[in-house]
């Protein structure tokens, strides 16, 4: 799949809105997913993370906040965290915001925190019952 930028408009506050035109139709739950991400307050930590599917994201989302907590604590084996603690990870970040293709729009939905949020619980439960 290719990804390019049709359209770049500054948007209230200065902040930079970006319009992704996907060059090739998503199939099934193969909803390309792209997590933007401000780790701290300061815009130079800003990023961003492609994935092939929602899913994908949201454990790439998880481990992000697992990779925190090894480099806080490399003395630990295993690292174990509950959903609460989780959560204050992603509150905590300066910014972090999901686009999800779309195919029905061919275009990106952006989704926010408590959006993430949501689908991460969702996500975590489905995959504690299988």
């Amino acid at each position: 799949s290719d990804l390019a930028v049709v359209s770049n408009a500054e948007c209230m506050g200065g902040q930079r809105a970006f319009v992704f035109e996907h060059t090739a139709m998503a199939s099934g739950d193969s909803k390309h997913t792209i997590v933007l991400a401000q780790f701290t307050q300061n815009k130079n930590t800003r990023t961003y993370i492609d994935y092939e599917n929602l899913n994908l994201a949201l454990d790439g989302i998880c481990q992000l906040y697992e990779q925190k907590l090894k480099l806080m604590n490399p003395h630990l084996k295993n690292i174990t965290y509950d959903i609460a603690e989780l959560f204050n990870y992603i509150d905590a970040l300066g910014d972090l915001s999901c686009l999800v293709f779309s195919p029905s729009q061919n275009a990106y939905v952006p989704h926010n925190k408590e959006w993430i949020k949501t689908r991460v619980f969702e996500h975590l439960k489905k995959l504690a019952q299988s």
